[in-house]
């Protein structure tokens, strides 16, 4: 675990991953549990992002290729990605990754504005951004990662 914070107050956890080359990150909060890669059924007329549903003990789970989602290409699974299943607002869907990197725990001043830049789609994902040894994480708002539109879908 990596502290970013001195003195620790008003913080939170924070797990960070990786998408190609870059890092994200999602509050600890969300998170139900991490998941190695489980092919998932496809499901009809589902948005290109969803790649299917999983079985996670008796309930049906739909998977979400965050790489697609965030406009980063579509992942090519192996089976050293990871489903991270996370809860947002009433549903509880898989987040398809490349790889769990680290726990943060982080106070929320270190959380830095996005750059104002328009016309770039991945702003509209992230929350803000965390510097941290050399690396730029962004965190990720997963309410706007699963809009009402895609919650209806998924």
């Amino acid at each position: 675990m990596t502290d970013i914070s001195l003195d620790g107050r008003d913080g939170s956890e924070l797990i960070s991953f990786r998408i190609g080359e870059q890092e994200f990150c999602v509050d600890i909060m969300a998170v139900r549990e991490i998941r190695g890669w489980t092919p998932a059924t496809p499901v009809p007329h589902s948005p290109p992002f969803v790649r299917g549903v999983i079985n996670l003990r008796g309930a049906v789970l739909p998977v979400i290729d965050l790489a697609d989602r965030l406009g980063l290409g579509r992942a090519v699974e192996t089976a050293r990605h990871v489903i991270i299943v996370v809860q947002i607002g009433s549903r509880i869907v898989g987040l398809l990754v490349d790889a769990v990197c680290d726990i943060l725990s982080t106070a929320d001043h270190v959380v830095q504005r996005t750059p104002d830049l328009a016309g770039d789609q991945m702003q509209n994902f992230v929350r803000g951004l965390i510097a941290l040894d050399g690396r730029m994480i962004s965190l990720l708002d997963l309410d706007l990662v699963l809009d009402q539109p895609q919650r209806e879908a998924a």
